[in-house]
């Protein structure tokens, strides 16, 4: 299993960061390699589904993501499922009326022929979670 941690600080309130990245179809905005994400049921909480279409190391991944937690105002949880990996993302807000902490965890499980490429998957992932971590940083200072 492979996994990225990314943490952030940004003044604004929490109330508003947890607002914008409770709703996962705010990817299309922070996560570079997203193109696309769309909820298909749900309202944000648990049992929520969105599909999201990424380009990962030159490939196009489709991946269904499943909210399975949800701490109102503060976390939330989501499974994904491709046909090359399952992962886990968590996002974490906590912070003031001023100012925002946010911590994104990002677990992946590679099965199928990707698992063979799982050991080499460490720098595409820590750019991943790099480039990420950067652009929700701007996003979020925008809002």
């Amino acid at each position: 299993m492979k996994s990225i941690e990314r943490h952030l600080a940004v003044n604004k309130p929490a109330r508003l960061v947890w607002d914008y990245l409770s709703d996962f179809r705010s990817t299309n905005d922070w996560d570079p390699g997203t193109k696309q994400t769309t909820r298909e049921s749900g309202d944000g909480g648990v049992g929520t589904v969105y599909k999201n279409v990424s380009e990962f190391a030159g490939n196009e991944v489709e991946i269904t993501y499943t909210v399975t937690e949800v701490t109102p105002g503060s976390s939330i949880t989501l499974a994904g499922e491709s046909k090359s990996f399952t992962s886990t993302d968590t996002i974490t807000v906590d912070g003031s009326e001023t100012e925002a902490r946010v911590t994104y965890v990002a677990e992946f499980d590679f099965h199928g022929l990707a698992k063979l490429a799982e050991p080499f998957a460490g720098l595409p992932l820590k750019k991943l979670g790099d480039d990420a971590a950067e652009q929700m940083q701007q996003e979020l200072e925008k809002i």
